[in-house]
């Protein structure tokens, strides 16, 4: 099939190389404008667009995908199908409709569980076991159109964002190829979704990422587990923000009120006391720096046991 394909960050790469790949013909890729990125601000394309382009795939970056002129645009491309993965704004209808064969999206829950902006962050904050892919024909309410087909995925307890969103993007690719070949076949089936029992993953951010740890210990490793690694799950210790990552649940049976490191040891590394129980945790950096292991940073005295994290 002719299709436009929409799609911003690295998410989206596993779809957008798998259509050619599949007897699929790309006509046209509409991505978010480039972006200042990394710590020099510099402006970058999006992964979409940096494919896109080594790839000869004509290149649209709107800064809202609306509009008359972005309508003729789009029309210019004759798409009988729209896929869209991670694109970053709601679509109106009339350009939903453009395509003869409708719009179709992958979105990394399955729905009508966690619609909106960060299903895979908030699957793991909210200590989800499985989650998985959806693919559903585009309505204009966000993530509420009927799905096509659905595929699980295991959440093990190891699993970080950034461990789990290259796995479910994989996956989100094999379904989105198995629903175009089911379109093509005309043995496609949408199934509405049961709206009453949708929730919500409102986007994360820096304010988002800030740890309580009043919560109890399994609770505080799920949230910073689930925020790794942008924007990464802080504290301040100290008066500085310090980011976190690589949490496991401790057993070691240390007290201490929430917030208070119980071990900073050059061999064990770093454990900070919850609400109920004691994460330790494997990574840590500091503002300007890289990531480093605990053990580096308590090696370097960046904490010792007594110190608060607030």
């Amino acid at each position: 099939m002719r299709v436009l394909f929409w799609g911003t960050p690295a998410f989206a790469l596993p779809t957008l190389d798998a259509l050619e790949d599949e007897g699929h013909h790309v006509v046209g890729v509409v991505t978010q404008p480039d972006r200042p990125k990394g710590r020099g601000r510099k402006t970058a394309p999006s992964p979409v667009r940096a494919l896109a382009e080594a790839e000869g795939y004509p290149v649209l970056t709107p800064d809202r995908p609306r509009g008359d002129e972005f309508l003729s645009q789009i029309l210019a491309f004759a798409p009988e199908v729209s896929v869209v993965v991670a694109y970053g704004h709601i679509l109106k209808p009339e350009v939903l409709e453009v395509p003869a064969v409708g719009s179709f999206n992958v979105h990394a829950s399955l729905l009508p569980r966690l619609r909106g902006a960060a299903p895979i962050n908030w699957a793991l904050v909210r200590g989800d076991q499985e989650t998985g892919v959806s693919v559903m024909r585009m309505a204009e309410a966000m993530d509420a159109g009927p799905v096509l087909i659905q595929e699980k995925l295991r959440i093990t307890p190891a699993d970080s964002y950034r461990t789990l969103s290259p796995r479910l993007a994989e996956l989100g690719a094999m379904a989105m190829i198995e629903t175009l070949t089911m379109l093509e076949a005309g043995t496609a089936v949408e199934v509405e979704q049961d709206h009453r029992a949708a929730t919500y993953a409102p986007k994360v951010d820096r304010e988002t990422a800030r740890i309580d740890w009043n919560q109890d210990a399994p609770a505080v490793s799920d949230f910073i587990r689930g925020m790794d690694d942008v924007p990464g799950a802080w504290s301040t210790l100290a008066g500085q923000p310090i980011k976190l990552f690589c949490p496991t649940v401790s057993d070691g049976g240390e007290v201490g009120e929430a917030g208070e490191v119980v071990v900073a040891d050059p061999k064990r590394g770093l454990v900070v006391a919850t609400g109920i129980g004691e994460v330790a945790l494997g990574e840590v950096q500091t503002p300007g720096k890289r990531r480093m292991t605990a053990v580096q940073w308590v090696q370097g005295r960046g904490a010792a046991v007594g110190d608060r994290f607030e």
